[in-house]
């Protein structure tokens, strides 16, 4: 379904003076911060840094124009991609752990200010989008900077790109202000959720809260050109050892969302960070693992969306050591 035009929900919102009352409310949720399911109550307003190592400002480990996204998402001229350091999840075979879980506290701080100043910068390389990389624990500074940046002229989307361990109660504020939500949804199984991502009732704050950005969005929306302008587009990552429940997640979103859903079925896995000495994990997807969802996918109805070659585990391998865009040599 394309949309021949299209102007930012959140424009809307500064016009009639709604985004900065939403601004005003989520910092307020940082005196006691209850941003994700975490509400570790850390005081980030006086840089208290709770359990995301995350104080007053957010930290930006990269941002870049990135051509590796979903094709709705990249388009022709890509996404303009921020990589937010740290995060409210630990897991053990994170391909980001270099800045999720071994960012040095403080590096890469960025004011509100400075912020903006990415995003206008951003768009001006003539980006399709905002992509807000790993936000869950940094969502009233990302928002209080695009209200900064929209008064200044930035007129493009917003994705929400998160891991999927976010606050129902957050992204009911969000409402309006994203247009694209692109969250992961990992697990089914809480005590694997928990070995594995050390996250209390992820299935449940997951559920939740992809429940509630379909409610906002919808179906994925494109243009004429094949971008994303607005909707849900659900990310899997496919583990070995059925450790994901790919298939009862599958079937979960056809059967109580919508088999309009749109999901993106990863193969990519591949053993990084602590899962190279893990029994489980300390290997890539086999055929035998992978293949099979794809006939759950055309069983359940559930047509739009993307699959990955088996082979694509050699791909998509970050490096946020070198500089610039962590995915391209």
């Amino acid at each position: 379904m394309s949309e021949p035009s299209f102007a930012p929900s959140y424009l809307a919102l500064l016009e009639n003076g709604e985004l900065e009352k939403r601004v005003k409310i989520l910092n307020e949720m940082l005196k006691e911060c209850n941003i994700c399911p975490r509400k570790c109550k850390a005081n980030r307003l006086n840089n208290e840094s709770g359990c995301c190592r995350t104080g007053k400002n957010a930290m930006v480990a990269s941002y870049c124009v990135h051509r590796g996204e979903e094709p709705p998402i990249s388009g022709t001229t890509g996404s303009g991609t921020i990589f937010f350091a740290m995060c409210n999840l630990a897991c053990i075979y994170c391909q980001n752990y270099e800045i999720s879980q071994e960012w040095v506290e403080g590096e890469g701080e960025v004011t509100i200010n400075a912020l903006a100043d990415i995003y206008l910068e951003l768009q001006s390389k003539n980006v399709h989008n905002i992509n807000w990389v790993s936000p869950s624990h940094v969502v009233p500074q990302a928002v209080d900077a695009l209200l900064i940046a929209a008064q200044r002229g930035l007129s493009i989307p917003i994705v929400y790109n998160s891991n999927g361990y976010d606050a129902v109660e957050t992204i009911k504020l969000l409402d309006g202000i994203v247009d694209i939500y692109m969250p992961d949804f990992k697990y089914l199984d809480d005590e694997i959720a928990k070995d594995l991502s050390n996250a209390e009732s992820y299935s449940k704050n997951a559920i939740e809260s992809i429940k509630e950005m379909w409610r906002q969005v919808g179906k994925l929306k494109v243009d004429e050109n094949g971008v994303a302008r607005r909707g849900l587009l659900v990310r899997h990552l496919v583990l070995p050892h059925k450790l994901s429940q790919s298939e009862n997640i599958i079937e979960y979103l056809a059967k109580e969302i919508s088999p309009d859903i749109a999901l993106s079925l990863m193969s990519q896995y591949y053993p990084t960070h602590l899962a190279k000495g893990d029994k489980m994990l300390c290997r890539p997807l086999l055929p035998s693992e992978y293949s099979p969802l794809l006939d759950t996918l055309d069983r359940l109805g559930i047509r739009e969306g993307f699959v990955q070659d088996i082979s694509s585990f050699e791909n998509y391998r970050p490096d946020f050591k070198k500089g610039g865009n962590p995915f391209e040599q």
